[in-house]
């Protein structure tokens, strides 16, 4: 492919991968906006971890593209945990999500993308595993079915939606940490093209970024 076609084609190419990654903050304090949001997980993120406890439950809701996954990630990194990346889609049948929950390690961060996608009986898998750390299996069909209740290792979903009037009511209230994810301003548009323009080595004048960021959200 020619640089002008580069330019202009609006099909991903591979090295687009690895100039995003390097874009995105990798901690709190690179973070640039939603401010409000930072410094809150920032206080319950300290507490989780004197407590040598998981992170209480997220919920990162807003329109598309304002960073909600990006902290996910950035969730995970301040804790120390890994992070298991799913999406309400993908999770098709209450199995699984079983699958999933029981192969997590200890104070894993469990990102459910569109998590308002998910289905009801995969919902009321999901309950008592975010509340009790507990996962109902039954065995069997017809008269004879039981149910037994597993006990999982304690992890924190974060939960990403832009359509958070879709979530039930049981679903939204198993969350301790509710954060709504708003357009950022032109300061704060600013400051994350310039540094973008230092990482990539672009030069930038800031008349050249306030023009940008009057064109962006």
């Amino acid at each position: 492919m020619s640089d002008s076609e580069r330019l202009v084609t609006g099909l991903p190419l591979p090295e687009d991968a690895e100039v995003e990654r390097s874009l995105r903050p990798k901690r709190l304090e690179e973070f640039i906006g939603q401010e409000h949001i930072c410094e809150n997980l920032a206080v319950f993120i300290s507490a989780a971890r004197e407590r040598g406890e998981a992170l209480d439950h997220v919920l990162l809701k807003g329109p598309p593209g304002l960073g909600k996954t990006t902290l996910a990630y950035i969730i995970a990194a301040e804790m120390g945990a890994p992070i298991r990346v799913t999406s309400g889609p993908a999770v098709e049948r209450p199995g699984d999500l079983a699958a999933i929950l029981t192969n997590l390690e200890p104070a894993t961060i469990l990102f459910i993308d569109e998590i308002h996608r998910l289905s009801r009986p995969v919902e009321e898998i999901l309950y008592p595993a975010m509340e009790d750390f507990k996962l109902d299996i039954v065995i069997g069909k017809g008269p004879a079915a039981h149910s037994i209740r597993l006990a999982l290792t304690p992890f924190t979903v974060v939960g990403a939606t832009t359509r958070a009037g879709l979530l039930t009511g049981p679903l939204r209230d198993r969350f301790g940490i509710i954060h709504t994810f708003e357009f950022y301003d032109a300061e704060a548009l600013v400051t994350i093209l310039h540094r973008s323009s230092r990482i990539l080595g672009i030069p930038l004048d800031q008349r050249g970024a306030e023009e940008i960021a009057k064109r962006s959200r």
